[in-house]
């Protein structure tokens, strides 16, 4: 009896649990739809709207944007271009090649085509509805843009038929003052200025002495000249490996920059500058990706097979003639923002045309003008009043009621260089925004000290700026200066070149080493895994050498009270902290403490 009840207690048992386990089960298999439902929904919303239905129709382009993005908020601290371009320019590459590695294995094992790119980490890839659905399902994915060029309404002018007769000095020049900072001794000799556009016609008489690559003999295009053109091109061609224009714009807004002849075609604000140039559009229509090629060619210019990324060879200044409205792929208007901010983090100004879309207030509506990182320029005449067709503020896409444009320069009738050898006038917001690239080359020729440091550029730029007021309501108080329509006004390189000859202060002679000691450049710098530390020593004394984060915490002793003689001394670090652990990316500070002077350098390391 005991034996058959507890029988029965087992068979009841038995069915209690496996009524529990069909509901579990039941239950499971309901939360399992539903979270495969938001899988579904999750990787629906990563990707941009209009792309899904676009592939289903067959392949696509379209950039696939990876989760893991560089933080390069350290590079505000380094001294100089060259250290700031470095270590944007080494975080970038560093983080792409990890985070990138198992994407680029699957995309190249599937056979998918792409092109890889870290000024933004991001890919280009094309492809249907099922490469599209496979990557966006990815957790190292962020979200998924397109990339397909539409032909739009053009926002470019067109150049007049040609004016070849020269003018001298054109009256756009003369207006903004540029004679007269020539007759000081600059003409930008120091700079390098580049354009990002429709190419260039390399060996036009107004711009062949001006060219990087050119040295008066031969030619060397490796590190001065990019073509992100890679199917079509027009007359050019793709992959052109020497500079061509397969329109005129590129050439037109060149010539406004740096286009002298030497036969009195003297219509460039900055003659004495070097240019390199990168070709982003196919006969006038470029996408985000073509964009956003020439723009991380400029920040480390490579050869023509794109190896050797060089960033010391980076201009000074990016001229940008156009817009990327959502016919051209920039759908979302934050799409180049990343590429821009990081481009000022290495010392590289960006200007860029204001747009022609004006009059309406908020017409200024596409990258990269709209960027808070990007000096945008509008159009003015010869009498200093807005045109027409500049674009106005403030920015309303982005929600940020940015004001635009950050200055204003003649743009109304331009004459300057055309292909092929030739000269032609023309209107817009694109032949303004070279006037503020080529002043840009004109004060770091002024005051080298300001190379790198867009922040005070930009600055003198603004206060300089001839003020112009306007009664248009575009959300400024009447009379108010900045505004919506103006900026701070017409630019002055006059007043701008002033001013930065002002703020040149002589650097003194260094003291003899026998003086006090001195901390040393640490090599390298920026650095992985380890750099040496290099110091003088004036006499023989007890040295303490530690480093230190930014928020002043020393995070390792190197040297405590050790006594060295007079001379040339040098430690090592490797990065890690006093338990051996390996520190994160960023800025530190060694400090130096002998003969009773303390003195400390920054060092940038890079993971």
């Amino acid at each position: 009896m005991i034996q058959q009840s507890a029988h029965r207690r087992i068979a009841r048992l038995v069915r209690s649990c496996a009524t529990v386990l069909l509901l579990v089960l039941l239950a499971f298999a309901g939360r399992a739809a539903a979270m495969a439902a938001e899988t579904g929904a999750a990787w629906q919303g990563k990707v941009e709207a209009g792309l899904l239905t676009a592939a289903d129709a067959g392949d696509v382009e379209f950039l696939v944007v990876l989760a893991e993005q560089a933080d390069l908020e350290p590079a505000r601290h380094l001294q100089g271009k060259a250290a700031r371009g470095r270590f944007v320019v080494e975080t970038l590459t560093r983080l792409a090649a990890r985070s990138q590695a198992p994407l680029l294995a699957d995309l190249a094992a599937a056979d998918v085509p792409h092109r890889s790119f870290w000024l933004i980490n991001l890919l280009w890839v094309r492809g249907d509805d099922t490469v599209l659905e496979d990557l966006a399902r990815r957790s190292d994915v962020a979200r998924i843009r397109a990339d397909t060029p539409f032909r739009i309404e053009d926002l470019h002018p067109s150049a007049e038929p040609p004016a070849k007769s020269p003018a001298g000095i054109e009256w756009n020049i003369a207006l903004v003052g540029g004679p007269q900072v020539w007759d000081r001794g600059d003409t930008g000799q120091a700079a390098v200025v580049g354009g990002v556009d429709t190419g260039v016609d390399w060996d036009h008489p107004a711009l062949l002495n001006a060219y990087r690559g050119w040295n008066g003999v031969t030619a060397d295009h490796d590190h001065n000249w990019h073509d992100a053109i890679h199917s079509g091109g027009g007359i050019c061609g793709p992959d052109s490996p020497v500079p061509c224009d397969d329109g005129y714009h590129g050439t037109l807004t060149m010539g406004v920059m740096v286009g002298d002849d030497g036969e009195g075609n003297r219509i460039g604000l900055a003659p004495g500058a070097r240019w390199i140039g990168c070709r982003c559009m196919d006969e006038g229509v470029g996408t985000p990706a073509t964009y956003l090629e020439c723009l991380q060619w400029m920040i480390a210019p490579t050869d023509l097979a794109g190896a050797d990324p060089d960033p010391s060879l980076a201009p000074d200044v990016i001229n940008n003639s156009w817009v990327c409205p959502p016919g051209e792929g920039c759908i979302d208007p934050e799409v180049l923002r990343p590429a821009v901010e990081a481009l000022r983090l290495a010392g590289i100004a960006v200007v860029a045309g204001n747009g022609n879309s004006g009059p309406d207030c908020s017409s200024c509506r596409y990258p990269p003008a709209i960027y808070d990182d990007a000096y945008g320029v509008g159009a003015t005449d010869a009498a200093d009043e807005i045109a027409g067709f500049s674009a106005r503020g403030p920015v309303t896409v982005d929600g940020s009621l940015r004001r635009k444009p950050d200055a204003c320069a003649p743009g109304l009738e331009v004459r300057s260089s055309v292909p092929p050898s030739d000269y032609g006038t023309a209107s817009g917001t694109s032949l303004a925004a070279p006037h503020a690239a080529a002043l840009v080359a004109l004060l770091v020729t002024a005051n080298p000290y300001l190379r790198g440091d867009v922040d005070q550029l930009e600055e003198i730029m603004d206060q300089t700026a001839v003020p112009l007021t306007t009664t248009e309501d575009c959300g400024d108080p009447p009379g108010a200066v900045p505004n919506n329509v103006y900026g701070h006004g017409r630019l002055d390189a006059l007043a701008a070149y002033d001013e930065a000859r002002a703020r040149l202060v002589a650097v003194p002679e260094p003291l003899p080493v026998r003086s006090r000691p001195q901390l040393l450049a640490n090599v390298p710098n920026p650095f992985n895994p380890t750099t040496t530390i290099p110091y003088l020593l004036p006499v023989r004394s007890e040295v303490s050498l530690a480093v230190y984060d930014l928020r002043g915490r020393r995070v390792r002793r190197l040297l405590a009270n050790r006594d060295e003689g007079a001379g040339r001394h040098e430690a090592t670090w490797n990065g890690r902290d006093e338990l051996g652990r390996d520190l994160p990316s960023g800025i530190y500070v060694c400090r130096l403490e002998a003969a009773g002077i303390r003195c400390a350098r920054r060092l940038a390391l890079i993971r």
